[in-house]
This record gives C-alpha cells, structure tokens and sequence, in this order.
C-alpha cells in the first residue's frame, strides 16, 4: 500500500516532518514530491523556533530521518501536476535540467512518474498574491517572498532602496531581511492599526512603518525610480494624501491563497474563509488530506498538530494493525500575526479605468479596468469574464491573479466573492515537457539504425553512406583522390562495360503463403499475379484505396502457394502491415501468412555484361544459360558453397542476376563474389549510381515519379493494371473521371539543351516565363543526373498531357535565368532491352 504526499515552494513544516514520519512509521510506503531542488518548501524563510533552532535549521534532519527509512522515496525537483480519481497523481521530475554533465551522460532530461496512492497528504502550501497599484508591472517589482529569497538563498539584494507594500504581517520579514542586508528600506501598510508582533518589532528596528497607506503610483519606465505612497482609508477605497519616494524596487504581499490545484483536480470541495481572505479545503475527503498553508493553517504549532494527525491517519488507514504514534508537540515560538485586512485594489483616483495601469494578470496584461469593463459588457459569469479578458488563462493558470480578479469583480457587482464563484482548476498544475508525456528518451533506438549484413566492408573499403529510410545504404565508393561525382561516374561505367556488385539487401521482402496467396495477392496489385508460374518473378504495382501508386517491386512464386513480395526499402514495414490490415479486417476468409523476411536475408545484384561470367566462376550447381535461366525468372541452389536463391531481374537494364542469401553468410558470399570478379574488372557501386543507371533505362523509383496522387498511366504503366480481375486495390478509383481526364501530369524524358546543364531536382517547367513570379506552372523534374553513359545530362519528369508533347521545347526558370529542355521518351538508353536479354 502507498501513501503519496505532494508539497511545492510554499510548503515545508506541513510536509517534512510529522507527517511524513508518522505515516512512515506505520511500516507504508511513502512517497514524497517537493518541486524545489531541496526538500522543505519556505521554511527556511519562516519566522519562529522548534526547540531550540530555527525553523529553517530543522528541516535537513527531518529529511535525513526519512531518506534512512526504506519504506520512504523522497523526490526532489519533481511537481505533483495533476491529480485524478482513485488517487491517481502525475508527477514530472526534472531529473539533467540543472546538471549538464548529467545531460550529457546520457540521463533522461524529464522523467513522468504515474503514482497510483491509497492515501494522499497535500502540503502544498499557499501562494502570495500581489496587489493591483498603478503601474504594477515595471521590472523591480516583486513578491514580498521573492525578495526575501532572493537575500536569504542566494545572497542578492533586489536593490539599495526599496518599499514594502503589504496588508499583512508577513512581508514584514522581508523587511527585517532587508534592513539587515543594509538594504534602506519602508513598510507602507494599508491597515490602519497593524497590531502583530512583527510591524511593533519593525518600529522598534527603527524601520519606517506608514499604517493607513497604499502605493498609488509608480514611477519609472524601465525600471521603478520612485513611488507614490498615499493616506488610505479602508474601507472607503479613497486616497487621501500622497508623498513620493525615491526607490529602486517594490516586495508586496496581499495575503496568501492556499494552492488548492490538486485538492480541487481531484473533486475536493472549497469554501470561502474570511479571515484568511481566500478560498481553503472545505472538508477532508476519505483518502485526501491537506494540512498546513494548503489547509489555510497559518500557525506553526497547529501545523505540526495537524501535519501529524493526518500522517498518522494515514498510515493507520494503509496499516490497520500500527501502533499508534503518540505525538508530543515541541515546543515552537513564533511571533503573533495580527489580522490581514484584503486589499484588492490599490486606487490612485478610486476608479479603475483611470489614471494607469492597474495589472491583474502579469501574463496575459489583464488589468482592473478589463475586468470592470467585462462586467459593463453583461459577462455577469465569472467564467465568462474569464475568457473575455483571458485573466487566469496564461501558464500560470490564475496563480497569482484570480482572487485579485475576484475581489475586483465582487467590488463592481456588489456580490461576495463566494456568489462570484471560483473558476476551474485544471490539470496540470504547471507546464511540463511533451518528451516526458512522450515517454523514454531512447535516443538512436526511437528510430533505429539499421544496417545491412555487408555495412563492415563497406565501411572498410572507404563508402559514403546516405540513409534510406532506417537503413545506411553505401552511396559510392570513392578512391583515393577522386571526388564523389568521378566515383559515380566510374561505378556507373563499370556496369556498364564490365561488371558491378551492389548491396540490396535493403530491399523488402515479405513471404505470402497459403492456399490463398493468389488470389489474395491479385487483390493487393494492379496486376495478376494468380497465373505467375512457379519459377517465375513479375515486376507489380501497388495503389491505395485512391487509385495512387503506393509501391512497387518484384513477385517471385516459389510454389502455388509460396510468392516472394519485394516492396522499396523504405516500404518493407508499411506494406507488411497494409496485407495485415486487409487480411485482418476486410478479408479475413483469406488462409494467408504474411512473413517479413528483409533482415533475413543478404541479397546482391550482379550487373553487367560480363556478370554471367562472374558467377559461373563461383561453381552454381545449376544452368546459368540465357534458355536455362531467362530473364525474370529464379533458381535455388548453391553458390562458393553457400544456399542461395538466384533471381534473374534488372533495374540497371543490364545483365543481372540478383543473389540471396542467408544473412548470416551474406558477407563471406559478398567477398567470394568480389574475388571471382576481380579478374572481370568487378567494382562495387553505392545507390547514387544504381540510381542514374535505372534513370537512362527510364525506371521509375516510388516518391520521386511520384508524389501521393500519380496513377499508374500517369508513369506510363497503365499496361500493368490488368482488365481480366474483377477487383483489386484502387479499381474502381481509376474509373473517376478526374484521373481519366486530359491534362494530367504524365512521365516523360528532358534533354537539355546545354548537354552539360544539369536540371536542378524539383524544378518546374513554366507555361510563360516572366520577369519575376507568380508564373504558371505545368510540371516539375523528377529525377535529374549527369549519364557519362551517354555523356549528357538527362531528367525525367511529370508534365501536364507530358506525352502529347513530344519534342517540345520547355522552359525552367532558375535562379535567374532560364534552362531549356526538350521533351522525349523517358527511356534514354536501349529501349529494346536487349542488353538484359542475352
């Protein structure tokens, strides 16, 4: 059983010492969240004694008791920030935010707690409010705590003259502080008889009190030079006289407001307290106590009472069987606090919408006369006024504004602040980062690298790699001394002379079996696939319910009920899971296994006109003949000694014979391949150059000759969409009129006519060419390279009724000038074929 307790800045006694302990001392487990680096809220700020030390001087040894206790996980720099039925918080930790050394190591920045608890103790404390005066938002003003914090914690002085303006004794501290930092300081207090300890002691300090005044005025634009401090009558909300003084800053209190954010997330009631002048816990809830500040208990002795009984409540709750835990109070001095007199609205001329500013809403610049103006306008609701003015609607979701703003609007309606009513509190408390709603900060695994069987000798022999999807494919071998451009070249040239090896392996592979793998493939492509024979492979397109090109590659059937699906590297997941999809929702009469297989097998291309020669070399144990193995079809056997499947396909328009094999002896096949071929002249080569190779042969690659609204005829392939099958994927969207009318963008080949000019990627052909844009376009290049096969630039690209302008003349404007381009056949090289074909 758990018991989790939450305080934030403003807590400390209420949540560090007995309460803590005395659940603790049950034997549950406890659990507790303090958002400051150090445990202990503001008690080091605090005036008074426990025993014989300050309170402040007391907190690190209540926190060494606990951390000794097993049963007890103390979290610093961790904010409760919402807190839901059945007890159930959300904490976000700030774990490397302070520590960059820690960053660096690796540690998770944020780190999101979920915190399912059988009882919880609120010790949040309460927050200062601020007070409404003219000009109230010039840089040197501050909370009364603020400044003291800033002397007591971090030895800064927040200037060398300042006013404090307050309506209670507790920012009378923050005096004290500061005349004893050396800090010229006055009180001006709106009461008209301060009676607590610490105003008699501040006179006595020989600190100038002005009871009965308000500052009504700021001066400074930049900063605070000086301000108005004016006679004030409370109660009759008029200003008297007034005196200017020469100041650099302003510490204010209005009172504190409980922070009842995670009571009231979690359905607790509230109610009004006069006294306090601010809204508190109305009852305690079966399995949710609040206690000190949060609980409006101002008192540090009666805090220590409460904090226990409710630790101890706790614990007895989670272990019934607990001795109970006879609480001694100690001895605790501290200075008598005379009554807080509210003060909302600190007038210069005693209405709101004259004179300057007065500022409710720091974050949102929501000022008095917004909200008197909100009320004139008929937002009698206060949620209503709320999201009218936005007061309460910045990051600080009303923190220091909302009471102010319910004070001001129950001065302009004549109602109490109860009949206002309070807005909602809602989660989270403060903002936190979408990386610790996200989840593990896990780095290169979110998207893993993934590398193929051979990556290490690629590596060894001196690759640049580019990604492909996840994978790091090897994008050209360069040689000593020669640039990437030669290096492709070269590769290039290679295959097509003599003989290159690539690494596909990348390639997707999906295994689809089962006695209705046919017809279930039928179903999935634009093509038939049900009369491929075994022994055969079939180059297949693939479209989304839109009638779009989603994917492509080649089906090898290995048997009736065995086919071998290649997708795009980049496709491999996402086609995998289009087939489950389909299976398991719309089609799942279908008796079909779908395997993704990609990583389980090293697969090369060897291409070339001498690639035959290559692997015969290699001593296959069957016919590597052109009427033994024609083109598209597969063999199964071995070859150097290792189980391979052969498939005799081409994107390079080349001889080719593409060679898969376990992964597990995908690199020994990769080297014995290398050393057969050595004395052929065989030269690895990267994607870039198998990439201009399938571009002279006019082969298209799925997102570059097409872009989510393509059609097969749009690439010229509408030859592959077959008119026998009753459906399939896309059909009946190819039959709309919108992809059957004139004028769509189809493939076709560019020529420049500069043969050295390269067409940048993605420029666009232009119906006009103008001096400056906007200009009409009719097209974009696809795919643009330099061909040292054909020594000149060539370019694919989708052109509006492209193929009914053969021979034209485009134009493309280009950084400031204009490259001209004829129109041709996208294929650029052996458009019989006849090089794959011997």
């Amino acid at each position: 059983m758990f018991i989790a307790m939450c305080w934030s800045w403003a807590a400390g006694i209420a949540g560090t010492r007995t309460p803590a302990e005395a659940a603790a001392a049950s034997g549950a487990r406890v659990l507790l969240a303090d958002e400051n680096a150090q445990l202990g809220g503001v008690a080091d700020l605090t005036a008074g004694m426990i025993g014989e030390g300050c309170i402040g001087d007391t907190i690190p040894d209540a926190v060494t008791r606990l951390a000794a206790m097993e049963n007890v996980h103390l979290l610093s720099r961790t904010t409760v920030v919402g807190h839901f039925h059945h007890n159930y918080l959300m904490a976000v930790e700030r774990v490397a935010d302070h520590d960059p050394a820690l960053a660096a190591s690796g540690a998770p920045r944020h780190r999101l707690w979920k915190i399912r608890a059988s009882r919880v103790i609120l010790a949040t404390g309460a927050i200062e409010r601020p007070i409404a005066f003219a000009n109230n938002d010039r840089p040197g003003i501050m909370l009364a705590t603020a400044a003291r914090g800033l002397l007591g914690r971090y030895g800064v002085t927040p200037g060398q003259s300042g006013v404090v303006f307050t309506n209670n004794d507790d920012a009378y501290l923050t005096a004290f502080a500061l005349k004893k930092a050396g800090v010229m300081v006055r009180v001006a207090d709106s009461r008209m008889r301060p009676e607590g300890d610490l105003p008699r002691r501040a006179i006595a300090d020989g600190i100038e009190v002005l009871p009965g005044s308000i500052i009504s005025a700021v001066e400074g634009s930049l900063g605070v030079s000086a301000v108005k401090i004016a006679a004030y009558r409370t109660g009759q909300g008029r200003v008297i006289t007034e005196r200017k003084v020469e100041c650099d800053f302003v510490a204010m209190s209005g009172g504190f407001n409980p922070a009842l954010h995670l009571w009231c997330h979690n359905g607790g009631k509230i109610r009004f307290d006069e006294t306090l002048a601010s809204f508190r816990p109305n009852t305690h809830a079966d399995a949710m106590s609040a206690v000190g500040a949060c609980n409006g208990t101002m008192s540090v002795s009666e805090t220590l009472a409460e904090a226990h009984a409710a630790g101890e409540a706790a614990g007895k709750a989670v272990r019934p069987k607990s001795k109970s835990n006879k609480f001694k109070a100690p001895a605790v001095t501290e200075p008598k606090r005379g009554a807080m007199e509210p003060l909302w609205f600190a007038p210069a001329t005693g209405k709101y919408n004259e004179g300057n500013k007065h500022f409710i809403d720091f974050q949102n610049d929501v000022t008095a006369a917004d909200l008197e103006l909100a009320q004139r306008e008929g937002y009698e609701s206060v949620e209503h006024t709320k999201r009218y003015t936005t007061f309460g609607m910045a990051t600080d979701q009303g923190k220091t504004s909302n009471l102010n703003g319910l004070g001001i609007l129950s001065e302009a309606t004549g109602k109490s602040i109860p009949e206002i009513g309070v807005t909602t509190f809602r989660p989270p408390y403060t903002p936190f980062s979408f990386g610790s709603i996200a989840g593990q900060n896990t780095r290169e695994m979110f998207l893993p690298v993934r590398r193929t069987p051979i990556h290490q000798w690629h590596v060894e022999h001196g690759a640049a790699f580019e990604p492909v999807g996840q994978w790091r494919r090897a994008y050209t071998y360069p040689r000593m001394g020669e640039d990437k451009h030669a290096a492709i070249n070269r590769e290039i040239l290679s295959v097509r002379n003599k003989v290159g090896l690539l690494d596909a392996s990348t390639l997707g592979k999906i295994e689809v079996k089962g006695p209705d793998a046919a017809e279930f493939l039928d179903r999935m492509y634009t093509n038939m696939m049900s009369t491929l024979k075994p022994g055969r492979c079939r180059y297949g397109l693939m479209m989304n319910e839109l009638g779009f090109l989603m994917d492509d590659g080649v089906v090898v059937r290995f048997a009736g009920d065995h086919f071998l699906v290649h997708t795009t590297s980049g496709g491999a997941d996402r086609i995998a899971a289009w087939f489950e999809e389909w299976l398991q929702t719309e089609w799942t009469q279908y008796r079909v296994f779908v395997t993704p297989v990609t990583e389980q097998w090293a697969q090369f291309a060897i291409a070339g006109p001498k690639a035959r020669e290559v692997l015969a070399k290699l001593a296959p144990d069957f016919d590597l003949s052109h009427e033994a193995f024609p083109h598209m079809s597969y063999k199964v056997g071995t070859l150097g000694g290792y189980p391979v499947r052969v498939y005799r396909i081409s994107f390079s328009g080349e001889l080719s014979f593409e060679v898969a094999t376990p992964s597990n002896g995908g690199r020994g096949l990769w080297e014995e391949i290398v050393s057969a071929g050595a004395e052929f002249g065989l030269e690895a080569y990267g994607t870039e150059a198998l990439h201009v190779l399938r571009a002279e042969k006019g082969f298209i690659v799925i997102g570059d000759e097409t872009d989510g609204t393509t059609t097969p005829a749009d690439v010229g392939l509408d030859g592959l969409v077959s008119k026998k099958k009753t459906d399939f994927i896309g059909k009946r969207s190819l039959e709309q009129s919108h992809l059957k009318a004139p004028g769509r963008k189809q493939l076709v080949g560019l020529l420049t006519e500069d043969p050295s000019e390269v067409l940048p990627d993605g420029a666009h052909a232009v119906r006009h060419v103008k001096d400056r844009p906007p200009m009409e376009t009719i097209g974009h290049v696809t795919s643009t390279y330099h061909s040292p096969t054909l020594g000149r630039s060539i370019a694919m690209a989708l052109i509006n009724d492209g193929r009914n302008r053969m021979g034209e003349i485009l134009s493309f404007p280009i950084e400031g000038k204009v490259i001209r381009a004829k129109v041709t056949d996208p294929v650029f090289y052996d458009k019989e074929g006849a090089r794959q074909n011997v």
